[in-house]
């Protein structure tokens, strides 16, 4: 099996390398490309030295199974001939083909058979915050049909890359020295801060990530569900947070939920009030599952329940969801 990684220096890229290798992913080539600023570094995988290459339009991914993508919306766009001509299933973890009604949309924990259907050889990775919000929904959903959702979330640096992570750092030393704040990757200075805006306002006053959490819920969970979010960012450095507020058909007891959650996939339960027991980002980064605490009765709604959830947004919010797609696809026969 030959494997290929789009945007290779980038957060998410380097986040492939560690995650094909915590897994041990079964290939036996690895191929790395990236822009002119990126080709010619090198990164050392299971031990080999690997040249990032140049991207370029042509034959470069002939023999290549899986490629995996991370370099933005534009490039996915711009090579997906290139990448899928020869036959390889491109799973791209941009916002480019999300919902195009020829590729599925795939959380593995989810809807894993989509990704068995693919007419343009494309599999989309869902948006992070949306990921690990349907991971843990899911279970909820085989107890009542969820009818609407209201979610804040709380979104650390990483969903803006390693640079934006490199910024907040150097925001809260600067801070701290008395000396003028660096803002480049965001719109205003985050450290000390929170932000309510990530991506750009569409015209019915949510942002792009907000109609992502609506638009890509329902196709994910081939439901009528409506999402409503307040999408914010957050000075922390990696891992999401977000507080999620849900109306199902029936009743569901905070018991039958922490059960449903316990027994997930994908999901640990972290649920323990009492003694101060809650996911928090601090101390979740770098881990696969998504954290579920605070489970309780919503006081406004008869038929409703409200939780707070963490996952690290670079991890399950992206590389590991695709390297799971590959996984899935290699497990049903699809590639060899």
């Amino acid at each position: 099996m030959k494997v290929a990684i789009v945007g290779a220096s980038g957060a998410v890229g380097q986040e492939f390398l560690r995650v094909l290798d915590e897994r041990n992913f079964p290939m036996d080539e690895l191929v790395l490309f990236g822009s002119e600023r990126s080709a010619g570094k090198k990164y050392t995988f299971k031990g080999k030295e690997y040249t990032v290459q140049l991207l370029k339009h042509g034959n470069d991914f002939k023999g290549v199974d899986i490629a995996f993508t991370s370099a933005g919306a534009g490039v996915s766009k711009e090579y997906a001939e290139d990448i899928t001509k020869f036959g390889a299933i491109m799973i791209d973890n941009s916002s480019a083909f999300r919902m195009d009604d020829q590729v599925p949309l795939v959380v593995p924990e989810c809807n894993a058979k989509d990704a068995l259907v693919r007419p343009k050889g494309i599999i989309a990775n869902p948006n992070c915050t949306t990921i690990m919000m349907v991971v843990v929904l899911q279970p909820l959903e085989k107890l009542s049909h969820i009818k609407r959702i209201h979610i804040a979330s709380y979104q650390a640096a990483s969903g803006a890359g390693a640079a934006a992570m490199a910024e907040l750092e150097q925001q809260y030393r600067e801070v701290l020295d008395g000396k003028p704040v660096t803002v480049n990757k965001f719109a205003y200075q985050l450290a000390y801060n929170v932000i309510p805006q990530i991506d750009v306002f569409t015209d019915n006053g949510y942002t792009k990530e907000e109609m992502k959490m609506f638009n890509e819920t329902r196709k994910i969970m081939h439901s009528d569900v409506k999402c409503s979010a307040m999408c914010v960012r957050v000075p922390s450095l990696r891992s999401h947070s977000e507080a999620v507020w849900i109306e199902t058909e029936r009743p569901i007891s905070v018991e039958e939920a922490q059960n449903a959650i316990a027994n997930g996939e994908g999901i640990q339960l972290m649920d323990d009030p009492a003694n101060k027991k809650y996911p928090m980002p601090l101390f979740l980064a770098g881990k696969d599952d998504v954290y579920v605490g605070r489970v309780r009765k919503d006081l406004a709604n008869e038929n409703g329940l409200t939780l707070w959830l963490v996952g690290d947004q670079i991890k399950k919010g992206a590389a590991l969801n695709a390297v799971q797609i590959g996984e899935y696809l290699i497990k049903e026969g699809v590639v060899k």
